[in-house]
């Protein structure tokens, strides 16, 4: 006797966002990766992916901020994106300092160059005037 199919995949897909990014590098590969830092902690330091990057947070509130839009609160389950290349990303640090924050990530990696890259404060003074205003 076979057993019915099941049509819970008609409803099974909720999106959560959609994105046109500017650019992906020639020849990209994925790569997805899952983040977690702990209560309180601020992320890592302002850097720049070298393609668009395309998230979700898990568990917890990333605080986020990207170079020209001010920061932003990320819940768990809610989407984000980052268009990658010159964007520089200041923020992705735990916004809650009482439970950690897990988020993951899938990025387009140019080939040959680091799916992550440091921004040196020098040109993080030198670009300034492209970061928004901060909250008082």
């Amino acid at each position: 006797m076979d057993k019915p199919r099941s049509t819970a995949w008609q409803t099974a897909l909720t999106v959560l966002q959609e994105a046109q990014p500017p650019f992906i590098p020639e020849g990209a590969h994925a790569m997805t990766v899952v983040i977690e830092y702990p209560p309180g902690d601020p992320g890592a330091p302002p850097h720049r992916h070298p393609g668009p990057a395309f998230g979700v947070v898990l568990e917890g509130e990333m605080l986020m901020e990207l170079e020209g839009e001010p920061e932003r609160v990320i819940r768990a389950g809610e989407a984000f994106w980052e268009p990658g290349g010159d964007v520089i990303h200041y923020q992705d640090g735990n916004n809650r300092d009482d439970v950690p924050v897990r988020f993951t990530v899938t990025m387009l990696c140019e080939p040959g160059k680091p799916m992550f890259t440091l921004v040196e404060e020098a040109e993080l003074a030198q670009r300034q005037d492209r970061r928004a205003p901060r909250p008082s």
